[in-house]
Order: C-alpha cells, then sequence, then structure tokens
C-alpha cells in the first residue's frame, strides 16, 4: 500500500488541489471549524495525523499554535519540511501513533488517513490512535472521502459503471468496494457511525466540507470574486444540514474524547 501511495502522491500535488476553487470551498470550510473549536488558544497542543505537504499544519504553525504532524509518504513531508515552519514533523503511520504519550494533543486532524483505509478494522484502529493521543475533551477532526459522490462521477460522469459492477467495485446497494490499488476508498455515514461506535467517541457534530463543490468545478473556476464569495457563504450556511452531508466529496466529523 504505501508503494501505490507514494507513487500517486510523487505526480499527485495536494498543495494545488486545495488552492483551486473546489479545493479552497473545502479548505476554507475544514478551516474555519478548526478555529471555532481551537479559539484562538495559542497554548494549544494541535496533531495533524497525514499531513500530507502541511496545507493545514503549516498554516496553523504561522498562526502561533504547537503543531506536531506525521505523514506516511516521503515526498510529501519533504515538501512539509521545507516549508521552513515551526511544525515538528515525523514520517509514521494513523495505524501506530506509539511515539505519542495518551492524552498529549488538545485537537487531532485526521484529515487523509481514512482516503487510504480498506478495512473497517485499520479505519477503527486509526480513530483509536487518534483518540489515545487526545487528551479528554480534546477534539478530533476527521474527513472521510464519500461513497455517492464516486459513484455519480468516476461510476456515471465519467462512464466506467458497467465496468465497475463488472469488476466487482460496487456490491448491489451500489457501495464502492475499494482495493489499495483503486488508492481511495469511500463511504456512507452509516459507516462512519460504525467506526465511531467501535473507537468509543462522541460525535459533536458533522459537515459536508465541500458540499457541491466538486460536481461544479468549472463553474466555480468561471465565476468572478464576488460570486465565489457568495457561494462560499451560501456553503458555510448549509454544509451542516443532514439532507446534504452524504451527497458532497469529503465530509468532515468533529468528535471529541469523553
Amino acid at each position: 500500500m504505501t508503494a501505490e501511495l507514494e507513487k500517486h502522491y510523487n505526480k499527485f500535488c495536494e498543495d494545488k488541489r486545495l488552492t483551486r476553487r473546489h479545493g479552497q470551498v473545502e479548505y476554507i470550510t475544514s478551516m474555519k471549524y478548526i478555529h471555532e473549536y481551537l479559539n484562538d488558544n495559542k497554548n494549544l497542543k494541535i496533531l495533524d495525523v497525514g499531513a500530507g505537504t502541511g496545507r493545514y499544519s503549516v498554516t496553523l504553525a504561522n498562526e502561533g499554535y504547537d503543531v506536531t504532524a506525521v505523514e506516511l509518504v516521503k515526498h510529501n513531508l519533504g515538501v512539509l519540511k521545507s516549508k521552513g515552519s515551526t511544525v515538528k514533523a515525523f514520517q509514521g503511520t494513523a495505524l501506530n501513533l506509539s511515539r505519542f504519550e495518551e492524552n498529549t494533543f488538545d485537537m487531532t486532524l485526521v484529515f487523509g488517513p481514512m482516503y487510504h483505509l480498506y478495512t473497517l478494522e485499520d479505519k477503527i484502529r486509526a480513530l483509536e490512535e487518534a483518540k489515545r493521543v487526545t487528551k479528554v475533551g480534546g477534539k478530533i477532526l476527521v474527513a472521510y472521502l464519500m461513497n455517492e459522490y464516486s459513484v455519480i462521477t468516476y461510476g456515471f460522469k465519467e462512464n466506467n459503471i458497467k465496468k465497475a459492477i463488472e469488476n466487482g467495485k460496487l456490491d448491489e446497494n451500489f457501495h464502492v468496494k475499494s482495493s489499495p490499488e483503486d488508492l481511495y476508498d469511500y463511504v456512507r455515514l452509516e459507516d462512519i457511525n460504525k467506526i465511531n461506535d467501535a473507537a468509543g467517541v462522541k460525535r459533536v457534530k458533522i459537515i459536508s466540507a465541500d458540499g457541491p463543490a466538486n460536481y461544479m468545478r468549472p463553474t466555480l473556476n468561471a465565476m468572478d470574486e464576488e460570486t465565489f464569495k457568495i457561494f462560499v457563504e451560501y456553503h458555510l450556511s448549509t454544509c451542516e444540514r443532514p439532507e446534504l452531508l452524504g451527497a458532497g466529496a469529503h465530509t468532515l466529523d468533529i468528535l471529541t474524547k469523553e
């Protein structure tokens, strides 16, 4: 799995994704909720698990927070370290955070790992590890890729649906069945709830990090700045609406350790 991810992220620019307009929506939304729970308290310690190239961890460190980052892919870790921030960065996996003691961090971000863990057991393990290193009363923010987005875009829009059914990549309920060579795994809300129950964490709220943005890439790119600003306002006012949660590309689950 590591080799596949290395290959993918050596070619794929995560920094660029989050600066394009559809990625900006996800980034602006995630940062809004991160800041809401940090409440400008610079004494809080943050752990960014699966930190990628440091889009979140470097920004937060530059704002004055104490940030530690863990990233599996060497290329991404190199980019993160080259940004010259105060982030303490290590190579490692979400499945084993044993370098950190329990109850160490006030906030733990798990923004990439769940995309690349293919079994329920591994996802539970990653969340249990995040919970272990988070202080009691601390927040854990976990991002997921959503099932329907994959079926609608890759399946129908890009005309791969028949092939996906033939290859056993979809079950009879159109739930994606991913394996490591697919690179990404996709979930539904009931899967997320199952992971939370097994790990014993409590939900504060769950949001659609990008809402319809990924379906609207050409439209967003064509918007003038003022219209795009209104779109972001619209999205932020609707991203907690339960009827929209499962439809976007990314969902952000905000949890607490009791």
